[in-house]
């Protein structure tokens, strides 16, 4: 069973999902999560960037439905939380999630996300823009003002897979 923080966190993700705001998440939601990325991003139809994002996006959409109920239309909060329990164990599953993400996030592909593409991520899930910098900073604990692969992908591991009230990776979608 999922912890309160557990559920505190992924509760945000949902939220953020949930494009229209009714409770469970669709493929309609997560075009309009495509839309808001490539549209924020400025990706037209065609291009490599578009190309990415929407795969990232709406493989993220084919692996919830897959694991709550793959004859269904609709994922539920409780979906995403019990799935969310699996992934302690499922290490490599969570990682690349994170690098996918990592290249999503990653605009100018120089292999580190800056405070400024991290800005991009938070608004393109959340639809609304934020000073990160406070957060970012506290992400980045080698303080070099950019995120690694590496250091990315065990923060997005620590936010799926951890439940360490402490741990940094609790703020990879901004504040819980």
């Amino acid at each position: 069973m999922a912890s309160e923080l557990q559920r505190r966190k992924i509760a945000r993700v949902f939220s953020a999902m949930d494009a229209d705001s009714d409770g469970e998440l669709t493929e309609s939601d997560f075009r309009a999560l495509t839309d808001r990325w490539t549209a924020l991003r400025g990706a037209e139809p065609g291009s490599d960037a578009h190309a990415l994002l929407t795969a990232v996006m709406m493989g993220w959409w084919a692996t919830l439905l897959a694991a709550a109920d793959p004859d269904g239309e609709t994922v539920l909060l409780q979906d995403v939380l019990a799935v969310a329990e699996r992934l302690s164990g499922m290490s490599e599953a969570v990682v690349g999630t994170a690098h996918a993400m990592f290249d999503a996030v990653d605009r100018d592909g120089d292999g580190e996300v800056s405070v400024a593409e991290y800005g991009e991520m938070i608004e393109g899930w959340t639809g609304s823009t934020e000073d990160v910098s406070e957060i970012f900073t506290q992400l980045d604990a080698n303080g070099d003002g950019r995120l690694s692969r590496e250091e990315f992908s065990a923060l997005w591991f620590e936010f799926w897979a951890g439940d360490d009230a402490e741990a940094r990776g609790n703020l990879v979608f901004g504040r819980v």
